[in-house]
C-alpha cells in the first residue's frame, strides 16, 4: 500500500553505520511525496476498514455505547455498532458485535445459554464482525466477491493486531449460510462455514466398533400439538342462543365453562408449549455410546425447560384474526388440499354464506385478499375466497378489524354513544336511511335480520328466569359504578347489544324499541318481568333504567295481587272483623304490610296466653281492626286496655328521579314537612286509630314518638315500684301515669294534632295504597318509550363496562397475584372514567369520549391477561408453580412492551421466557404430549429418535467439539502462555430435523 506506513522503519538493533545510511535514505525520501493515486480501490477499501476497526478498538465497549451502539434484544448484553462504506460502486456495511462486559463469560455453550446470538451459538465466538452488502437480500451471492470481502477484513484485522473473527453472509438468505475467518494470534487460523442441508445424508458403513473421543452436548425441543387441532372451532360466536355472525360451530371450545363463554368464544392464547430437554457437555468415546444418546429418552435429560409456543402470543393472531374476519362477512374460505388430511381443516371448507348478517364496516378488502395470499404461503395451503357480493365489498373498504372480546365491542358502544347526540328519539336512527338525515348515519349501519332479533329477545325474556339476589351477581367494588347488576334485565340487554350486529347505533335502536315493546307486553298481560326482583326496595345505587324496571316489576306483582286475591281479601277481612280479641291478637291483615318500627320502644307479643292482660271485653274489642299484636307494659290512658301495634303500609317506593322531583317541590313550597310527610303520617294515625279504637292523641305520641312524652317523677310510685316487682295488673291500679306532651306537641296548631283529629280509623288493608301500581307502571313505560338516545347510551355504557368486568371477574385462574391486582384496579379505573356519564352533561364534542376509548384499551389489556391466565390455569392445573411463574414472566414482559398506562398494544416482540421444570413436574408435562392420532399422521416425518410419547423433537441441536493444546506443533509460537493454551480445534453445530438440517463448522489450521 502506498502510504506513509509503508516507509522503512529503523530497527532497534541497527549499528551506527546502518543508522547513518538509513537517515540518509530518509532525507532522500523527504524530498518526494506519497502518491496515493497509485493505490488500488481494494487497497483503499482495506484502509477504510482498518480505520473503522482502529476507531472501534480505541473506543472500547463503554464509549461505543455512549456513541450510539444498539443493545440487541433477547441476546443478553450483546451490543452492535454499524459503519457503512463503499467499494467498486457497491455499498457495504460492517457491524461489530460486542458484549458490555467483555471480561465476563459469553455463556457456556455446553449449558445452552438462550441469550446467545445465532453466530455465537453456531461457532462458539464471543465478539465478532459481520460485513455484508446493503441490498434487499443482505447476502453476497457471488463466491469471488465473498472471498474478496473476507480477505479485506482479514488483512485489516491483521494490520490492527485484532483477534476478532469476521463473517460474510453468503448464498440465499433462507439458508443462513456464512463463511468466516479468525486470526488466532499465532500461525494458527480458524475458519468458519455454515450452511443449510435440504435432507440428511445416511451412511451404510458400520461404525459400531469405531472408537473415538469427542465432546457431545444436545438440546431437544418438543412442541405440543395445537390445542385447537381437532376439537375446537374458529368462530366469533355469541352463545346467547344465537350465532349472531353466521358462523358454524363444531365440537367444543377451549373456554367452555369460562365466564365469558356465554357471550363469545375467545382465541386460546396458549396454542401449545415448547419443552426443551438438555444434555450438558459430556465425553463420548465410541459410536455405540453415541447410538444410545441418539435413542435416549427425554426423561434422561439433565434439565427440562418449558415455554409458551411461539404461535401462542403473536404469530397465530394473523390466522385467527383473518378467520374471524372472513366468517363475519359470511364468506367461504376453502383450500385445494384433500380434506382427509386434517379433520380440523374440513371445518373451514364448510363455512357457508349467511343471508341474515351483513358485515360491519371493519376492514379493507384489498388487505384481506393480500393477507389470504400471504397465509397461503405461511401455512402451505392454497386458500381462496368465495362468496363476496358487491354490496359487501363496499362495506369492507376503509375499516379496521378488532380482536374478539368485550373490549372491542365496548369501544364500538362508545362510538355509538358519541353518535347518539345526532337525534332526539331512538326511532330517528331506525329511519335514518329512508329519511334525509345525517350522511354519517347512512354509512354502512346495518342491523341483523328479524329472526336474529327475535331470538335475542326470547333469550332476554325467557320464562322462569328470575333474578334473586343483587348482591351475589357481581363484585362489591362494582357498586361504585352506577350501572345495572350483572344478572338484571337491563344488564343482559346491554351485553346482548354488544353482540347484536356490530353494535352500531341503528342496531341498538332497533333492539331497544323491541325491548320496550316486550316490557309493555309483560305489563299489559300482568306477566312477571324476568330477571328483576318483584319485592324489596329500589336500589338507588344502580342506573335509573334499572330502577325503573325494578319499579315496574314491583307494580306488576302488586297488580297481580289485586287482580287475583281481591275476592279472597274481602272475605277474609269480614271474617277477621268478627273475631274477638282473644283470636285476633296476632292480627288480621293479609296485605303485604309491615309493623312500624319508627321510635318504637315496646315489643309485640304474639302469644295467645298473654290475653289475660285484658280483663273484660268491651265493644271496642269488636271494632278493633288491623292489629299486629299488643305492646308490653303499654296501656291506653283512658280505657286502661292494652295498646295494640297496628299494621302499616310499606314506605312508598321511589326511584332516583322521583326523589329529585320531591326535593325540588320541597324547595319550591318551603315547608318540607307538610309536603313530604303528610300522607305518610295520615295513614299512620289512621292505622293506629283502627287498632286502638279507645286511644287518644297522647297514646299515639307515647307509641310513635316516646321522646315527645315527658314523664313526671312520682316519689311514692317510684318507691312502691322499687320495693317489689309489680306486674301489669298492679301497675294499672296506679293509673294513669304522671306525664305530659312535649312543648312542640302541645303547641297550638300542631300538625300531628290536626292529623289525629281529621284522620279516620282505617286499617292498612282499607287505606288507599301509597303505591298505585297502575299509575306508577304507566309512568315507567312512558319514561322508557320517550328516553332520549344519549341518556340511554350513557347508562348502557356504564352498565356494559360493569357487567363485562363482573363477568370476567368470575373466571377461575388460580392463585395469580398479578391478575388479582389487575382485576382489583380495574373497577376504580372504570368508576373514575365513567363518572362524567352520571351527571348527564355530555356533548358530541366532549373530551370524555377519548377517555372512554382509553378505558376500552385498558379493559382490553386486562381481558387479554385474564384469557391467558385462565388458559394457563386450565392446562397447568396440576403444576401450579409453573403456571404462576410463566404468567408472572409474561406479565412483566407485557407491561414492559405495552406500558402500564392506557396505551394501545404496540408489542411485536415475542415472548420466549423459559422456566425450569422440577422433577416432580415432569410427569405433568409429559402427559401433555398425548400420542398422535390417525388424523395427525400426516405430520410425521422420518424419525430421528429421542421420542417423547411418540412425538419427535421439532428441533434437535447437537454440538461436537474437540480441544487440543498448541504446544505440540512446530508452528506454535514460542510464548509460554500461548503454547499452554487449550483451543477448540474442531467444532460442529448441528440444528434442525431430518429434512431440514443446518450445519456450522469451525476448524483451526496452521498457515
Amino acid at each position: 500500500m502506498a502510504s506513509s506506513s509503508t516507509g522503512k522503519k529503523i530497527r532497534a538493533d541497527a549499528t551506527d553505520d546502518e543508522l547513518t545510511e538509513q537517515e540518509g535514505e530518509e532525507e532522500e525520501e523527504l524530498e518526494h511525496f506519497d502518491d496515493f493515486t497509485l493505490a488500488s480501490s481494494w487497497e483503499r477499501f482495506i484502509s477504510e476498514i482498518e480505520a473503522v476497526l482502529r476507531l472501534w478498538m480505541s473506543d472500547g465497549p463503554k464509549n461505543l455505547l455512549e456513541k450510539g451502539a444498539v443493545l440487541l434484544e433477547d441476546s443478553g448484553n450483546l451490543c452492535k455498532v454499524k459503519s457503512e462504506m463503499k467499494y467498486d460502486m457497491k455499498s457495504y456495511y460492517m457491524e461489530y458485535y460486542f458484549k458490555t462486559d467483555p471480561d465476563g463469560d459469553a455463556g457456556k455453550l455446553a449449558d445452552w445459554n438462550f441469550n446467545l446470538y445465532d453466530l455465537q451459538l453456531c461457532f462458539g465466538v464471543k465478539e465478532f464482525l459481520v460485513i455484508a452488502p446493503q441490498s434487499a437480500s443482505g447476502v453476497v451471492l457471488d463466491a469471488p466477491e465473498a472471498s474478496k470481502l473476507l480477505s479485506a477484513v482479514a488483512i485489516a484485522l491483521s494490520n490492527c493486531s485484532s483477534l476478532w473473527p469476521a463473517f460474510v453472509p453468503v448464498h440465499d438468505p433462507s439458508r443462513k449460510a456464512y463463511i468466516g475467518i479468525q486470526n488466532m494470534g499465532t500461525v494458527f487460523t480458524r475458519r468458519f462455514e455454515a450452511d443449510r442441508i435440504g435432507s440428511q445424508a445416511y451412511f451404510t458403513l458400520d461404525l459400531s466398533v469405531h472408537n473415538f473421543k469427542v465432546r457431545f452436548a444436545m438440546k431437544l425441543t418438543f412442541r405440543t400439538l395445537p390445542y385447537d387441532d381437532d376439537n375446537t372451532k374458529f368462530a366469533n360466536i355469541s352463545k346467547s342462543g344465537e350465532n349472531l355472525t353466521g358462523e358454524l360451530s363444531n365440537g367444543t371450545q377451549w373456554d367452555d365453562g369460562c365466564s365469558w363463554s356465554e357471550w363469545y368464544s375467545a382465541e386460546d392464547p396458549v396454542k401449545g408449549f415448547e419443552l426443551i430437554a438438555i444434555w450438558s457437555e459430556k465425553m463420548v468415546e465410541s459410536s455405540m455410546e453415541m447410538a444410545e444418546l441418539e435413542n435416549a429418552s427425554p426423561h434422561e435429560a439433565e434439565k427440562w425447560l418449558i415455554s409458551l409456543s411461539p404461535l401462542s402470543i403473536h404469530q397465530s393472531s394473523r390466522f385467527f384474526n383473518l378467520m374471524s374476519l372472513v366468517t363475519q362477512y359470511g364468506l367461504r374460505l376453502v383450500y385445494s388440499i384433500p380434506m382427509t388430511l386434517n379433520t380440523s381443516m374440513a371445518f373451514y371448507g364448510a363455512l357457508h354464506d349467511s343471508n341474515e348478517l351483513l358485515p360491519p364496516a371493519a376492514t379493507n378488502f384489498a388487505e384481506v385478499k393480500k393477507e389470504i395470499e400471504n397465509l397461503s404461503t405461511f401455512f402451505f395451503m392454497p386458500f381462496a375466497l368465495y362468496g363476496l357480493s358487491p354490496e359487501y365489498s363496499a362495506t369492507l373498504e376503509g375499516s379496521s378489524g378488532n380482536r374478539i372480546g368485550f373490549a372491542s365491542e365496548l369501544r364500538l358502544l362508545v362510538d355509538a354513544l358519541q353518535m347518539s347526540f345526532e337525534a332526539q328519539f331512538m326511532e330517528d336512527f331506525v329511519s335514518a336511511v329512508e329519511n334525509s338525515g345525517s350522511d354519517h348515519l347512512k354509512s354502512s349501519m346495518v342491523i341483523p335480520s328479524p329472526t336474529v332479533r327475535d331470538r335475542v329477545l326470547k333469550e332476554l325474556f325467557i320464562d322462569g328466569v328470575q333474578f334473586s339476589d343483587f348482591a351475589d351477581s357481581g363484585q362489591k367494588a362494582s357498586r361504585a359504578i352506577k350501572g345495572a347488576p350483572l344478572g338484571s334485565l337491563f344488564a343482559q340487554f346491554c351485553l346482548q347489544s354488544l353482540w347484536f350486529g356490530n353494535c352500531n347505533i341503528r342496531a341498538i335502536s332497533v333492539l331497544w324499541i323491541e325491548f320496550v315493546r316486550e316490557v309493555r307486553w309483560c305489563w299489559e298481560e300482568s306477566q312477571l318481568l324476568p330477571r328483576m326482583p318483584a319485592n324489596g326496595s329500589i336500589d338507588l345505587s344502580t342506573c335509573l333504567i334499572n330502577q325503573k324496571l325494578q319499579m315496574l316489576a314491583i307494580c306488576i306483582e302488586r297488580k297481580c295481587q289485586l287482580n287475583e286475591d281481591y275476592q279472597d281479601c274481602i272475605g277474609s277481612l269480614d271474617q277477621i272483623d268478627s273475631l274477638s280479641e282473644d283470636e285476633s291478637v296476632v292480627g288480621d291483615d293479609s296485605f303485604s304490610i309491615q309493623t312500624s318500627s319508627e321510635d318504637f320502644s315496646g315489643k309485640v307479643d304474639r302469644k295467645p296466653e298473654d290475653v289475660d292482660l285484658l280483663r273484660d271485653k268491651k265493644s271496642s274489642d269488636l271494632t278493633r281492626r288491623g292489629s299486629a299484636g299488643i305492646v308490653d307494659s303499654m296501656i291506653l290512658l283512658k280505657s286502661h286496655q292494652s295498646m295494640h301495634v297496628p299494621y302499616t303500609q310499606e314506605a312508598p317506593l321511589m326511584t332516583e328521579d322521583m326523589h329529585e322531583e320531591r326535593l325540588k317541590a320541597v324547595e319550591a313550597f318551603g315547608d318540607s314537612f307538610n309536603f313530604s310527610a303528610q300522607l305518610e303520617r295520615d295513614i299512620l294515625t289512621s292505622a293506629f286509630k283502627a287498632a286502638n279504637p279507645d286511644a287518644i292523641f297522647e297514646d299515639f305520641i307515647r307509641w310513635h314518638s316516646p321522646g315527645d312524652w315527658e314523664e313526671v317523677d312520682d316519689p311514692e310510685g317510684s318507691k312502691s315500684s322499687s320495693s317489689s316487682a309489680l306486674d301489669i295488673k298492679k301497675s294499672k291500679d296506679s293509673w294513669p301515669p304522671q306525664g305530659r306532651l312535649s312543648k312542640r306537641m302541645s303547641e297550638h296548631g300542631n300538625l300531628w294534632k290536626k292529623l289525629w283529629n281529621s284522620a279516620p280509623a282505617l286499617p292498612a288493608s282499607e287505606q288507599k295504597p301509597l303505591l298505585d301500581p297502575n299509575r306508577e307502571g304507566e309512568k315507567v313505560l312512558h319514561y322508557l318509550e320517550t328516553l332520549p338516545p344519549h341518556e340511554l347510551l350513557e347508562q348502557m355504557v356504564c352498565t356494559a363496562f360493569r357487567a363485562a368486568a363482573d363477568t370476567l371477574s368470575q373466571t377461575s385462574y388460580g392463585e395469580l397475584k398479578q391478575m388479582n391486582t389487575e382485576m382489583q384496579q380495574l373497577y376504580p379505573t372504570m368508576a373514575s372514567a365513567l363518572r362524567p356519564l352520571q351527571v348527564n352533561r355530555l356533548s358530541a364534542e366532549s373530551k370524555t369520549f377519548e377517555d372512554l376509548r382509553q378505558l376500552s384499551t385498558a379493559f382490553e389489556q386486562v381481558e387479554k391477561l385474564l384469557t391467558l391466565a385462565a388458559s394457563l390455569h386450565r392446562k397447568l392445573k396440576q403444576a401450579p408453580r409453573l403456571c404462576r411463574e410463566i404468567f408472572s414472566d409474561y406479565y412483566n414482559f407485557y407491561i414492559q412492551t405495552t406500558g402500564k398506562g392506557l396505551t394501545e398494544d404496540t408489542g411485536e416482540k415475542e415472548f420466549d421466557k423459559k422456566q425450569q421444570v422440577k422433577d416432580h413436574e415432569r410427569e405433568v408435562l409429559s402427559n401433555m404430549f398425548v400420542p398422535p392420532t390417525a388424523n395427525q399422521s400426516w405430520r410425521k416425518v422420518l424419525s430421528m429418535g429421542n421420542l417423547l410419547n411418540g412425538h419427535e423433537p421439532i428441533v434437535r441441536e447437537i454440538i461436537f467439539s474437540l480441544r487440543d493444546r498448541m504446544n505440540g506443533n512446530h508452528y506454535a509460537a514460542p510464548s509460554g502462555s500461548v503454547s499452554q493454551q487449550e483451543v477448540e480445534t474442531y467444532r460442529m453445530y448441528i440444528c434442525g430435523t431430518s429434512n431440514d438440517l443446518r450445519v456450522a463448522l469451525s476448524v483451526v489450521s496452521c498457515d
